[in-house]
C-alpha cells in the first residue's frame, strides 16, 4: 500500500452510557443536531481596539492547523454571542483565517473594533491543535 494514499481517522470514542429512549433527547451525549457544525457568522463589535476581545485562540499554519477558540470568557460579548471552545474562525472580516500564522490572525482580531467572523464547531480539529502544538514543542526542544 502507497504510505502517500493512508487516511488518519480519529481515535475510537467509546459511545455515551446506555439510557432510554425517552431520556436520550436531553442528554449531550446523545446530541444528533448536525446544524451545530454548520458555519456561522457573528459579529462581535466592541468600543476600543484596547478592550478584550472575551476569547484566546490558538493553532495557526506554523502548527499545521487552523485557528480556533480555546477559550471564552464567561460574562463577555463573545460569550453571549454564543462562541465557544472548540470553534474554528474561517474568516475575519473577509480574510482567510484557515491557512494563517497565528501571530497574524492575532493582530486581524485585536486590530478591529467590528469584527464579523465566519465560524464552525469543529472539535476533531480542536483536538489535533494539542497534538500538533505538542509535538513541534518536541521537536524544538
Amino acid at each position: 500500500m502507497d504510505p502517500s494514499s493512508m487516511v488518519e481517522l480519529p481515535a475510537y470514542e467509546y459511545a455515551p452510557r446506555w439510557m432510554q429512549l425517552d431520556e436520550r433527547c436531553h442528554h449531550p451525549d446523545y446530541n444528533n443536531d448536525l446544524t451545530q457544525f454548520l458555519t456561522r457568522t457573528v459579529t462581535l463589535i466592541r468600543e476600543k481596539v484596547s478592550d478584550a476581545l472575551g476569547f484566546n485562540i490558538r493553532g495557526g499554519k506554523e502548527h499545521f492547523c487552523g485557528i480556533y477558540l480555546s477559550k471564552v470568557m464567561p460574562n463577555t460579548e463573545a460569550e453571549r454571542l454564543g462562541l465557544r471552545e472548540g470553534d474554528q474562525i474561517v474568516s475575519v472580516n473577509g480574510t482567510d483565517f484557515e491557512d494563517i500564522e497565528h501571530a497574524k490572525a492575532v493582530k486581524i482580531l485585536k486590530s478591529n473594533t467590528e469584527i464579523m467572523m465566519q465560524l464552525r464547531n469543529f472539535p476533531y480539529g480542536y483536538k489535533k491543535t494539542y497534538e500538533n502544538v505538542q509535538n513541534s514543542n518536541i521537536a524544538s526542544s
